[in-house]
């Protein structure tokens, strides 16, 4: 199937009468695209620092992304969420200058291998990143971003790791988006049981989250990820880590689903070994946690 890009298209130079060159276009053009996607993200963090009651964590969005309108709760196949949403807690710890990765040395040791430092034992206010925090300010000797998945997922086998796991995390998840307003509380019988859900009760938001990821890869799309917003990189990430990215898609037409599966898939065959050192020290954690989920 042929792909079809209809964005940052730059029509053919005409160097009728020798008005300009094609070096002097292609520099203005690039100039021009720069300055556009500067103020594509001013404008991003504008509407964040604006909306700041209703600021979302990596946990609540790549959750809010899983929920079922209606319904309110994920699906039921979906096995990887778990695993996606402790992912996102020490991102987002990580965003939040709590934790990073220890130093590499003369070694060059790979994400794979290097251990979770505490930066700051300061509470972040969030009940699920603060117990984390604290299991994370416990722990000696220090352990690998896989190895903390694997912890607080509770999908370990040594029993003394299990005091680790965080438990009820997508229904903790979801209580903290029904306090923001985004999701109600319902009970729905499912013939032998009851289940607490929580349908979306102000589709704003996630409309809005939603528009933010097709942006990212389509209108937005830099052709360079280090000039996209960590946050909405990240988001990317751990959304398709957690198997929900999809759900994102689903409003697209075809041809706009084909090139943001491209731009995607570009993301995804980077080598994380390769691109943290292209970031500052905050965004290692969440390279070491894409390569862990790349295993």
């Amino acid at each position: 199937m042929t792909t079809v890009v209809r964005r940052n298209v730059r029509p053919a130079a005409s160097n009728t009468g020798g008005a300009y060159s094609d070096s002097a276009s292609s520099n203005t053009f690039q100039s021009n695209q720069n300055e556009r996607d500067d103020r594509d993200k001013n404008d991003e963090r504008d509407s964040d620092d604006d909306d700041k009651e209703t600021r979302l964590t990596l946990m609540e969005e790549v959750l809010l992304l899983g929920l079922k309108d209606r319904e309110g709760y994920t699906s039921f196949w979906n096995d990887c969420i778990s695993s996606g949403l402790r992912g996102c807690i020490l991102t987002e710890l990580s965003f939040r200058g709590r934790v990073e990765l220890e130093k590499t040395g003369a070694r060059r040791r790979t994400l794979a291998n290097r251990k979770v430092i505490l930066l700051d034992d300061t509470a972040t206010g969030d009940v699920l990143l603060d117990e984390a925090l604290r299991h994370i300010k416990d722990t000696q000797p220090t352990e690998t971003v896989q190895s903390w998945i694997e912890y607080l997922s509770g999908e370990c086998w040594n029993p003394l790791k299990l005091k680790y796991q965080l438990r009820n995390v997508r229904e903790r998840l979801a209580k903290s988006l029904v306090d923001k307003g985004i999701c109600s509380t319902e009970k729905q019988n499912f013939f032998l049981f009851d289940m607490t859900t929580h349908p979306l009760s102000d589709s704003v938001h996630k409309v809005k989250l939603v528009k933010k990821v097709q942006d990212s890869v389509l209108s937005r799309w830099p052709n360079d990820p280090r000039r996209m917003d960590k946050r909405i990189l990240a988001l990317i990430y751990l959304a398709h880590a957690s198997d929900v990215l999809e759900n994102a898609f689903t409003s697209l037409s075809d041809d706009d689903y084909e090139v943001a599966m491209k731009h995607v898939r570009e993301l995804l065959d980077l080598d994380p070994d390769q691109e943290t050192g292209k970031y500052d020290s905050k965004m290692e954690a969440m390279w070491a946690v894409v390569s862990a989920f790349n295993k």
